[in-house]
């Protein structure tokens, strides 16, 4: 992982706080990780307001802000307090991710994956250590908190190497559409997408990849993607190549000719039911793949 990448997880992981038992990041905060004024972040919401119900996001109590700062280390809101007039509203995992649909633009999207996934990161921590949590005492907690353990362990988190097999349950939307982006991200030459039930709800996804990336599409005659479809992605993003084929049932996705992945369910349906994507690592089954999808 390069090193800014790293620090930008580390300053994430920093930013997130636990608030009426909810992990939340501050408007502030937030706003300076889109790169804007936490005043055009609001004004923002404010315009879309019945997209951010109280399970998305809810204005701190007096109480809870001076609670807050007075553990804040990092945060943008301690210079920011000096000229608000009104209490920080915090966001809850699903406000962000309706953020990067509100906020439209690519520093939104890119940072709203890399926070859902530091999300993602410490609620599996937390829900997988909560019989270790309830047997710590409160004198304990705070020793752990004070030495900054909890950062160093969520640091480490951030460093792992990504999983070989990753499950999502239904609901899991978000999440499986940030690990697909990561996923396509990687791509430094071409991508190779296997599904026979795609529509432009995976082109959503495919455009994430890095520019100059090809797109070769195998998919069925009876797809929802229209040469319409294609010619406008193509207008605007060049270098998509759709084949059609019958030969293929499952789902595959090969970055590079050499990075692939089985998928449980096609992507423009990822999380809607549960299902599962893992790696293949079998040289001679991706090069197998290879030769039968190009014949």
């Amino acid at each position: 992982m390069k090193k800014n990448a790293l620090t930008t997880k580390n300053k994430i992981n920093n930013l997130i706080y636990i608030i009426r038992d909810k992990q939340v990041m501050l408007d502030s905060d937030l706003a300076m990780l889109y790169q804007v004024e936490t005043k055009v972040f609001n004004q923002a919401v404010k315009r879309n307001i019945n997209r951010f119900p109280d399970s998305f996001m809810f204005q701190l109590t007096g109480a809870e802000f001076e609670n807050l700062r007075s553990q804040i280390v990092t945060s943008s809101v301690l210079s920011d307090y000096g000229g608000r007039r009104y209490r920080p509203y915090v966001f809850t995992e699903q406000g962000v991710a309706m953020l990067s649909a509100v906020l439209r633009s690519d520093v939104a999207v890119e940072m709203s994956i890399e926070i859902i996934d530091a999300f993602v990161h410490m609620r599996r921590f937390l829900e997988g250590n909560q019989e270790l949590f309830a047997r710590i005492s409160r004198v304990e907690l705070k020793q752990l908190e004070s030495d900054q353990k909890f950062t160093r362990i969520f640091r480490s988190l951030a460093k792992k190497e990504e999983m070989e097999h990753k499950l999502f349950f239904n609901g899991h939307i978000y999440d499986a559409f940030a690990l697909l982006v990561k996923i396509i991200k990687k791509a430094n030459q071409e991508i190779i997408l296997i599904d026979n039930y795609v529509d432009v709800d995976t082109l959503n996804i495919l455009c994430k990849r890095k520019n100059g990336v090809t797109i070769n599409l195998y998919t069925s005659k009876n797809a929802k993607l229209s040469q319409r479809d294609i010619g406008k992605f193509n207008a605007q993003y060049k270098y998509l190549s759709v084949h059609r084929i019958h030969t293929f049932h499952d789902r595959f996705l090969i970055i590079d000719h050499c990075l692939c992945y089985h998928i449980g369910a096609s992507l423009k349906d990822a999380g809607k039911k549960s299902f599962a994507i893992s790696q293949v690592k079998d040289r001679k089954i991706i090069k197998e793949l290879l030769q039968r999808v190009k014949s």
